[in-house]
Parts: C-alpha cells; structure tokens; sequence
C-alpha cells in the first residue's frame, strides 16, 4: 500500500537540496538516508541526505546536484510502500488507512456513519464519516480526544462523543 508522506517545495541552496512539507509524524523514520520514496509519476528517488534546518526537513536525493534539478521535483507528492499490518510507533497515532472505513458510533451505540477519509488541516485532523444511504450527509469530525474518545482499529470502531450540533448539518447534499 503506497502511503503519502510527503511533498517537495522549494529548492533550498544550489547543491540540490530541496525542502519538504512533511505528512507523517514519522520523518525520521520515512525520510532516513537509503530510503526509497516514489513520485506520483512513478519514478524514484532515493534520500542521500536528511536534515532539519529552521523547523523544516531537508533532504537531497542521489542524482540531484543543482539547484535547477530540485526545481523540477517542486510539487511532487512523495510515497512510500507500507504493509498493511504496520502501525504507527506511537499507541495513540494511527495512520490514515486505519481510520478510513471504521464505522463511526455515539456513545449510545447508535451508528452515524462511516469514515471515508482523513482531512490533515493546519490546525487538526479531521474525519470525513458518511452516514450512507440516497441521502448520503457527510459529516465533518474533529479527530481530537474531547470529541474521539474512543478508537478501536481492530474492530473497526470509533466512539465519538460530538458537541450540540455537529452532526446536524451535512456538508455534501449536491443532488
């Protein structure tokens, strides 16, 4: 299962360095010098070089050695191979593909939906949960503990205790 991890931004000095928005709380690990990280064309490139440098991460590939070479990678969405029985170092981190598919419950038990994916905003983690049906409300949750007490990702279940109000609205009614 290809994972995201990453995207390219701007080149960073002239030896081909560039810098990198990070989507994985395990850049150390996902951005190590010999990993191999796979563009959304579907090329390779493989890490030579990993550094933090004013709360950024820094990396410079094998083959990249001018500034020129890194510009043409600005954008590019990087992944990684991951097996689906990895989990994150972590207890309370889950990865994306853990969450997408859980059916999501109240405290009472009573079923609101399903998770269908994972919005990584500036400020928080969001759920996008489908109550299904013709209807099909979308429902935005914010996946912090006060409102997801409760994740089991081997059953496939997540608890959410929502504020008055947040499940009332759907966000995706375009019929």
């Amino acid at each position: 299962m290809q994972v995201t991890v990453g995207r390219i931004g701007k080149p960073h000095g002239i030896r081909g360095e560039v810098t990198i928005e990070v989507r994985t709380d395990e850049p150390e690990l996902r951005f190590a010098p010999g990993t191999t990280l796979k563009r959304e064309s579907g090329s390779d490139l493989i890490v030579s070089d990993f550094h933090w440098h004013s709360g950024r991460v820094l990396l410079k590939f094998l083959g990249v050695d001018s500034r020129s070479a890194a510009e043409e990678l600005r954008n590019s969405i990087l992944t990684v191979e991951r097996t689906e029985d990895e989990v994150p170092s972590e207890n309370d981190e889950y990865y994306d593909s853990n969450l997408i598919g859980c059916q999501v419950q109240n405290l009472a038990g009573e079923n609101i939906g399903r998770v269908i994916d994972v919005l990584h905003l500036p400020s928080q983690e969001v759920l996008v949960v489908s109550s299904g049906g013709e209807a099909g409300s979308e429902y935005l949750i914010p996946f912090v503990e006060s409102i997801v007490p409760t994740v089991d990702v081997v059953s496939k279940i997540i608890t959410v205790d929502p504020p008055d109000g947040l499940l009332t609205e759907d966000i995706a009614s375009e019929d």
